[in-house]
């Protein structure tokens, strides 16, 4: 998604979409390694604008994308981060993204599969994750106990987790009752292993997770565990659309 606004100095161009530091895509551009439009430029000051202007680096082209937006299928054993000094982060794994600066929208655990929007897009960011939205988010999960028409009723009126917390109304859907229950469950809110805790208020336990959608958005189901691809302008304009 290309920005129409502001025109952008050439080195910062580059620098933006990981050509190199700003220091060395000036040095780059002196050496009449980068076009535009059909004609080589030495001087990284020039403003460009990013819609318009065609941007060649060494004969390939540079496409400026001021925001990204990547639907992941998080796989298990990933943490929800930018930067970890263990293990592998959900950024690490959008191998395609030149941009430096993207971020997880919330966080899921690190043994929970599914929905993970990455984006730099901080405003949407925001909007999705407000407390105030009530944004609902819906999970699949598989559980250790019979999960009852009582649990149902419990959802639906709010779990207790704190002593001064009690969820908003959940929608508990009972898809197998048995010693492993399989359910669907929507929340309204993201709280700290949230599923997880409501069903240990109801004791019993979470043996797998995975988010299928929030807000808008929905797992592509073709995507398996560990991958992802670009947001679609459609869904793109439905998340924005809850605003």
């Amino acid at each position: 998604m290309a920005d129409m606004s502001t025109p952008v100095r050439l080195d910062k161009y580059l620098a933006d979409m990981g050509i190199g530091t700003r220091s060395e895509v000036k040095s780059y551009i002196r050496k009449g390694r980068v076009e535009v439009n059909g004609i080589v430029v030495k001087e990284p000051d020039i403003k460009l604008d990013t819609v318009k202007s065609e941007v060649y680096f060494d004969k390939e082209q540079i496409t400026y994308e001021s925001t990204e937006y990547y639907m992941l299928n998080k796989p298990a054993g990933v943490v929800s981060a930018t930067v970890d000094n263990h293990c592998e982060t959900v950024v690490e794994l959008i191998k395609s993204s030149k941009n430096k600066d993207l971020f997880p929208v919330g966080r899921l655990d690190k043994d929970t599969e599914g929905l993970l929007l990455i984006t730099n897009d901080g405003d949407l960011a925001h909007r999705l994750l407000s407390p105030k939205k009530h944004v609902p988010k819906v999970y699949y999960a598989q559980i250790k106990g019979l999960v009852t028409k009582e649990d149902v009723v419990k959802f639906k009126a709010g779990i207790k987790l704190e002593e001064d917390f009690i969820t908003l109304p959940a929608q508990l859907e009972i898809l197998e009752a048995g010693e492993v229950s399989v359910i669907k469950v929507t929340i309204y809110e993201g709280k700290f292993h949230q599923v997880k805790r409501m069903f240990e208020a109801v004791s019993k336990e979470v043996l797998y997770l995975k988010r299928l959608s929030m807000g808008e958005l929905e797992l592509d189901e073709s995507l398996a565990p560990g991958e992802y691809r670009k947001l679609t302008e459609n869904e793109l304009n439905k998340l924005k659309g809850n605003e």
